[in-house]
């Protein structure tokens, strides 16, 4: 618990308004499934790097842990504070600090939220890749500290594709800046990269440089309905083959969750019949909306004539665009389902058929009645599974896991794809890492927080 006089230095830092206990920590959640209240001793928020390094001086010194929290769209248990921990949140850090047109790229603080981002891109004709549904809340610093991936991977790749310079503080209040506007620098070891994808744990992210590029001018969409699993890799390569590498989303969504997010109370309705087994979201990102849309067209006119895809809804609008992404992005139509179990893994995509189908057989083994959600990144391997039994509780949580995670070390598998470890896959990091890996990641853990104060019991 941290002591009165820790807390009047920190308020002396930061400001009596910007160091919160009691209940005006307590009503705010912990995360957007739990949604549980907040447990923490205090929650600051620094409005610099300046404030961050004082914070994080005193916490060294005192021995005082700290959880970094950003936009807390996180799935992992990654921002969950005991209530002996301070909570230091970016939120305060929102301020987009500079835009270069010809570079292209952007400078930021960590709490400005993606969407905004986007935005700001936008109107400088320029476009951040990064996208995922969350786009309203998450921040740009937790996105980094998660690597985050999103719905365009397969063209633009992982949050750490999209960083050029970054600024992280360490736990004893060490400011190390790697603010580079530049894509090749080989000058020795790639510093930033030790945080980004550490969630929090080896340092907090406070500054950014983000990669831009520009604006597409054009955007083609279908949604396509599929009767094969067999048939989804073909398609796949028929589409990136035929679209000039235009391609920037290939979403998979299996039967149930498609139901799912076309029926009342879901706001969307359903552009295909429900009766199909698999379908898809394809995108395409060009330069030339008449000459992309064309092109779109016909590569889906080919895998129609192979007998590839059994049903076609193409966007000829924005609005008919959003409505085919609006099946994909409601996620919040999982919660028909409390308490229901969220799972991010990844494969190679020869192996996710059988996968999905030994896990429904072994959930249906033990839960008759489970309901198993399947969809995701199919075109960069990745697969959410949303699960539900019936129960909440820990047992049957911990039965669900060993089901879910335990198909995927024979087939080179990894129990996060993009959402993380945090507290929730700590135990099982393991079928994913070798021994010498993890030991690795102690020792580095060891050298950048020998006090682990920064977010403790996280990852390793």
């Amino acid at each position: 618990m941290a002591s009165t006089e820790l807390l009047s230095q920190l308020t002396s830092i930061v400001g009596a308004g910007n160091v919160l206990t009691g209940e005006a920590v307590q009503s705010r959640s912990t995360g957007w499934i739990s949604r549980t209240s907040l447990q923490a001793c205090a929650l600051v928020r620094p409005r610099s790097t300046e404030e961050v390094s004082a914070v994080l001086r005193l916490c060294h010194a005192a021995g005082q842990p700290v959880v970094p929290h950003g936009g807390l769209t996180g799935l992992v248990e990654g921002g969950h504070a005991h209530p002996s921990e301070i909570v230091l949140s970016l939120e305060l850090m929102n301020r987009i600090e500079e835009v270069d047109e010809n570079g292209p790229c952007m400078t930021v603080q960590s709490g400005v939220v993606l969407q905004a981002i986007q935005q700001r891109a936008e109107a400088s004709g320029l476009m951040f890749p990064l996208d995922l549904g969350a786009r309203g809340s998450a921040m740009i610093g937790g996105l980094i500290s998660t690597n985050a991936g999103g719905n365009r991977v397969i063209r633009f790749g992982m949050t750490r594709n999209l960083i050029l310079g970054l600024e992280a503080v360490l736990a004893d209040g060490t400011v190390i800046s790697s603010m580079y506007p530049i894509i090749k620098n080989n000058s020795g070891y790639d510093l930033k990269h030790l945080f980004i994808g550490s969630e929090g744990t080896l340092g907090i992210v406070t500054r950014a440089i983000l990669r831009l590029m520009p604006q597409p001018r054009s955007q083609s969409t279908a949604l396509i309905a599929v009767n094969q699993f067999g048939h989804l890799p073909k398609i796949l390569r028929h589409l990136s083959a035929g679209l000039g590498g235009t391609l920037s989303a290939f979403e998979v969504m299996w039967t149930e969750f498609y139901k799912l997010m076309t029926t009342p109370p879901a706001r969307q309705r359903a552009l295909l019949p429900q009766t199909y087994p698999f379908y898809v979201i394809a995108d395409a990102l060009g330069s030339d909306q008449k000459t992309d849309q064309e092109r779109f067209e016909n590569a889906l006119h080919k895998i129609t004539d192979e007998d590839l895809a059994a049903d076609c809804v193409v966007a000829l609008s924005a609005a008919e665009r959003q409505a085919i992404w609006a099946i994909r992005d409601d996620v919040d139509q999982f919660h028909q389902f409390r308490p229901w179990f969220g799972f991010d893994v990844s494969m190679p995509i020869r192996h996710m058929e059988s996968y999905v189908t030994d896990v429904r057989a072994a959930l249906a083994a033990i839960w008759p009645h489970n309901v198993c959600f399947v969809f995701g990144h199919m075109g960069d391997g990745n697969l959410h599974l949303n699960v539900h039994v019936g129960s909440g509780d820990p047992e049957s949580r911990h039965q669900v896991e060993r089901i879910v995670y335990g198909g995927l070390q024979s087939r080179q598998g990894s129990v996060s794809a993009e959402h993380g470890i945090g507290l929730e896959k700590k135990a099982y990091l393991p079928l994913c890492r070798t021994p010498e890996e993890l030991e690795l990641m102690r020792a580095m853990k060891r050298a950048f927080d020998p006090k682990g104060i920064l977010n403790p019991g996280k990852v390793i």
